[in-house]
């Protein structure tokens, strides 16, 4: 049985604006129905595994919030129409109904400790993460926002937290987007013992793609979550920034979420909540909806067409957990300007008019691995089969490839940094991983190669190995299974070495790869191609 649970219950949906509120007209119950409708359709639901759902206690909503918050919104069912928007109006952007206050609809994430805010009553990923912090005893949690508005209201709690990395993309504008706030642009980073456990990537314009998300992944986001290495991963999951969306103006198609799920997943040994916040056009909706749920099953992610240079406004300075910035650059190469004069093209259009093709179906379940081996194993992974025994000129003839470095921290950035986007870049139809005994790598670190590159091919991977023990042969099939890879441990800096080599080559690759492009490298030196 899988280990994904659904959480839903038809209450959610029981609410509707009591009166004439333009700003909050699209947040409405069919934005939770339809979805659940579409996860149903695709087969999706009957896999999950079942959760009961039950009230959050007055206890777990003061982790986050005020007691005169919680006594104030407990006063409303028994509001009238009028007493309701009056007590609304205190507010910004939100409204509440008298019959469901009880549990907590999407979203959450501009809500404050002692406010409603932005479509959120309570704020459920900040509960989620105290509430989980205090429970089970993490100590590392990882909130990711990929909403298109800004989660200030998580980074609010967290901001001064070490023990909680809050990464957030949102439309920006130069502060002319809402929520308009100074602290929701790059440089704001947390303060005291959370100063760098704050990372905000603001565009500053409209029409991103499914290659500016996976270069802020690439370059951004996942060397500092492999740096800080979480013990569980919260996603804020904002559809608006799909395509279609009339709030986010994005060009992303429904497919590139799915990716974005099953990179997060070999975190935290696949410890993953993602979370229902915002998402307005209910077509791309349920469809990202759709995808995101597919990874979370383990189901083979889709191929991606078209992926090539990020847009400036996704290029970066320093992916870490200490200092990160986006780089907004006026220059643009040349070889670009065609291909961003389609993009602002493609955005003044109306976001409801703009058509893109219906994700193609997933297969499921997922793909079979099958091994076979020159070393006698006691024991498959489930979901293995044995076939045989390969010839040891199989692997002999096979091209060793050896990745910069030793170290884990080396490793993880030679693969995060030049690996997955030259690939992602290149879309091959088949991964092909060769590893020897002599390569120096420890089972963890391929393993969490083996399921990253689980993403490319639609999980089509032929690995091969030679003089390995029946570890790391074990760890291999575990991975290509879809078992969760293990963790490395917070991996501190790579080597200085390492860390030229990798630049050095990422330079020199960029002009081919435009995935690999940044503004400037990580020792602050510009690029060649600027």
């Amino acid at each position: 049985m899988s280990g994904t649970a659904l959480i839903y219950d038809e209450e959610m949906s029981r609410y509707q604006l009591l009166w004439d509120d333009p700003v909050c007209a699209i947040e409405i119950p069919e934005r939770l129905t339809r979805s659940y409708e579409a996860v149903k359709s695709a087969g999706l639901e009957k896999r999950c595994v079942p959760v009961s759902v039950r009230e959050g206690t007055e206890e777990e909503i003061l982790l986050y919030h005020s007691k005169e918050y919680l006594e104030q919104v407990k006063q409303t069912p028994s509001m009238s129409v009028e007493e309701l928007k009056t007590f609304t109006q205190q507010f910004g952007d939100v409204y509440f109904h008298p019959v469901r206050n009880k549990k907590q609809k999407p979203p959450g994430h501009h809500s404050q400790r002692s406010a409603a805010n932005g479509f959120c009553v309570f704020n459920n990923v900040a509960i989620a993460a105290l509430y989980a912090k205090k429970h089970y005893n993490l100590n590392r949690v990882l909130i990711v926002d990929w909403d298109v508005h800004h989660g200030q209201g998580v980074q609010y709690c967290f901001e001064e937290d070490p023990s909680v990395l809050y990464f957030s993309w949102h439309r920006y504008e130069h502060k002319s987007f809402w929520p308009n706030l100074d602290e929701s642009d790059y440089n704001t980073v947390g303060k005291g013992k959370g100063t760098g456990f704050n990372i905000n990537v603001p565009w500053n314009k409209v029409g991103m793609t499914n290659s500016d998300y996976l270069s802020v992944f690439f370059h951004v986001l996942l060397p500092a979550a492999y740096e800080f290495d979480p013990e569980l991963v919260l996603v804020s999951a904002g559809f608006d920034s799909a395509i279609g969306d009339p709030e986010g103006h994005m060009c992303a198609t429904p497919e590139i979420f799915g990716h974005l799920t099953h990179l997060l997943m070999s975190l935290a040994r696949g410890k993953l909540c993602v979370v229902l916040e915002g998402g307005y056009n209910l077509t791309s909706l349920t469809q990202s909806v759709c995808q995101t749920m597919h990874s979370l099953l383990g189901d083979p992610t889709p191929s991606l067409s078209g992926i090539g240079s990020p847009c400036p406004e996704s290029q970066i300075l320093e992916p870490s957990t200490k200092r990160c910035r986006v780089e907004n650059t006026a220059e643009e190469n040349k070889e670009e300007e065609n291909t961003e004069k389609e993009k602002e093209e493609k955005t003044e259009e109306k976001p409801e008019d703009i058509k893109w093709p219906e994700p193609l179906p997933r297969p499921a379940p997922p793909v079979q691995t099958v091994v076979t081996s020159s070393t006698e194993l006691e024991s498959l992974p489930k979901g293995c089969q044995m076939l045989g025994k390969i010839p040891q000129k199989c692997i002999e003839e096979a091209e060793k490839i050896r990745l910069a470095g030793q170290s884990r921290a080396s490793v993880m950035q030679a693969v995060i940094g030049l690996l997955l986007p030259l690939a992602y870049e290149f879309s091959p139809d088949l991964v092909l991983q060769v590893l020897t005994s002599s390569s120096g790598l420890e089972m963890p670190v391929w393993a969490q190669v083996s399921s990253l590159l689980q993403g490319l091919a639609q999980g089509r991977t032929l690995a091969l190995l030679q003089g390995c023990d029946k570890d790391m042969v074990g760890g291999t099939c575990s991975s290509l299974s879809g078992s969760p890879a293990p963790i490395l441990g917070p991996l501190g800096h790579p080597v200085d070495k390492d860390v030229e080599f990798i630049e050095k080559q990422r330079q020199r690759l960029q002009k081919k790869w435009g995935l690999l492009r940044n503004s400037f490298s990580e020792s602050g030196t510009k690029n060649q191609d600027g």
